[in-house]
């Protein structure tokens, strides 16, 4: 095994560290809002999404800088998908139906938004990282008042069927 399996090629050390604890921070951010609104998931998930997104982008990068394979195809675009792919499958069990109404929705965005968090900071764009996570949890804070109405007159409405 080779020495360089321990230390950072491509990457600082400090880089390293920036970019994972802007996508810590910047996820826990998504996580403590739904947290403290009471939804069904909590701040745990959006910041290991986001932390698993950020270490397997550095993970590319540091690859494509340590190979000397000329038959390796190292395509970052590849891995964002897969990211994606399984960042999806656990936002989709955000999600459940009762009766009419969709529940969770804004959590599972909001873990999408997780990923897409680590992956920029993984690749160095702190400053997109940040303004998307701004941009979220205002989003966030500012349509409470409309989708708590919206669930409020929905049960109304279902309960109103029932009778």
């Amino acid at each position: 095994m080779e020495i360089s399996a321990f230390n950072p090629v491509h990457l600082s050390w400090v880089e390293t560290l920036v970019r994972i604890g802007a996508a810590l921070f910047l996820s826990l951010a998504l996580g403590v809002e739904r947290f403290v609104h009471k939804k069904p998931i909590d701040f745990r998930p959006f910041v290991i999404i986001a932390l698993g997104a950020c270490v397997l982008m550095m993970g590319i990068v540091e690859l494509a800088y340590r190979t000397d394979d000329p038959q390796l195809s190292v395509d970052p675009a590849k891995v964002v998908s897969g990211i994606l792919t399984g960042i999806g499958f656990i936002a989709a069990g955000a999600l459940f139906r009762e009766k009419h109404v969709v529940h969770g929705a804004g959590s599972a965005a909001s873990i999408l938004g997780a990923g897409a968090i680590g992956i920029t900071c993984g690749m160095g764009f702190l400053w997109l990282g940040g303004l998307f996570s701004l941009s979220v949890v205002l989003v966030l804070i500012l349509s409470r008042p409309f989708t708590d109405e919206y669930a409020a007159r929905a049960a109304t409405e279902e309960s109103d069927k029932d009778r």
